[in-house]
């Protein structure tokens, strides 16, 4: 197994983030889902503007029930991307699980702006 793991952080160390990502991925259709959140916590630490590390960085991180770590996941994505409506819904979706109706209702409010062909942030 020790040489199992030191060959993975090995390989991984080479790989872009977007092979890094794509890993994570099969990690999360296959069930692993802590790995799937090393990889993708992988990806944003290589490139933190990684919009689509941090949106699945963020989902992951609720599927495991660590809400308040989603929450930040979520926020960073909506940063890079205010006018993103998953990311909106997706926070939503992690305040929500996290019991924080008031910020869920906000973000979810955003999300529905954007549905309706609004902007968040002018660009």
């Amino acid at each position: 197994m020790l040489i199992r793991v030191h060959s993975w952080f090995a390989l991984v160390a080479q790989m872009t983030p977007e092979e890094i990502f794509d890993d994570a991925n099969g990690d999360l259709a296959v069930g692993e889902l802590e790995s799937a959140v090393e990889k993708y916590r992988r990806c944003v630490e290589i490139d933190p503007e990684f919009f689509d590390g941090w949106h699945a960085f963020g989902m992951a991180l609720m599927k495991v029930g660590r809400f308040a770590e989603a929450i930040e996941a979520g926020n960073k994505a909506t940063e890079l991307r205010p006018n993103d409506q998953i990311a909106w819904t997706s926070l939503s979706l992690f305040y929500n699980r996290a019991g924080n109706i008031k910020e869920a209702e906000a973000a979810g409010a955003k999300a529905k702006v954007l549905s309706w062909g609004g902007k968040i942030v002018k660009e």
